[in-house]
């Protein structure tokens, strides 16, 4: 979770903010990395509280079996050149600003938004291939583990797909991104759906989000400051 003042806007602060309150309100949280904050890696089973940091996870809800990870053990590009696999991260942050602008243009003009990053993913073979072979093999090793549940990320593409591989009925399911696809998983009553956000439906509620001094938190927002004001306060 490094923190940069640069791509760092207040609303997400506010997130930060308020996922650290239900947390002291006694609502377990599990951090899962990833290859976008892979240093924290080295604190991999780290808890204090209600908040605890995983590499993986693995739960059991009504009988059922799940392994939760962020996916990137699947990319070759960042298990075995990890130079290249941060160009290429740079790329996509830089991608995703251009994105930004372009859409607030077009919403200007009147036109719906539009993702960058995802028309160079369906219209490049490879990408696509890349995508296909992801979710295969995230899905041949949960059967293989007897998993029959698999839960990840890292792909960005929001999808839930259930079949049946080595006689074992798996559910595959990717929370998409909150970038581009603004998507998330959520399990509510039984049942796993998969959210998509629409400003929209928020226009006529009152802020849920307490204001908090962006100077004040960016500049305690290392992550190692992160976690000594936990360790401090217990959460």
């Amino acid at each position: 979770m490094a923190i940069q003042q640069k791509y760092f806007p207040k609303e997400h602060i506010q997130v930060i903010h308020a996922i650290l309150r239900m947390a002291e309100q006694g609502t377990k949280i599990y951090y899962i990395t990833g290859n976008h904050d892979d240093s924290l890696r080295r604190y991999a089973d780290f808890s204090t509280g209600n908040i605890h940091l995983r590499n993986q996870l693995t739960l059991q809800l009504n009988k059922k079996k799940y392994w939760v990870f962020h996916g990137d053990v699947f990319d070759l590009s960042i298990q075995y050149s990890p130079f290249i696999a941060k160009l290429g991260g740079k790329g996509y942050d830089y991608l995703i600003w251009l994105n930004r602008f372009v859409n607030n243009i077009r919403e200007k003009l009147g036109m719906s938004k539009m993702s960058l990053a995802g028309r160079i993913k369906d219209g490049v073979k490879s990408a696509v291939k890349f995508v296909s072979d992801f979710e295969d093999k995230a899905i041949q090793l949960a059967a293989e583990q007897e998993y029959d549940y698999v839960i990840c990320g890292h792909i960005h593409r929001p999808q839930m797909r259930a079949l049946v591989k080595a006689d074992r009925h798996i559910m595959y399911l990717n929370s998409g991104d909150w970038v581009e696809n603004l998507t998330a998983l959520e399990y509510q009553w039984g049942k796993w759906t998969i959210y998509q956000y629409d400003e929209s439906d928020y226009l006529d509620l009152p802020p849920i989000f307490e204001e908090v001094d962006e100077a004040e938190f960016l500049e305690k927002s290392s992550t190692a400051a992160l976690f000594e004001q936990m360790v401090q306060r217990g959460i």
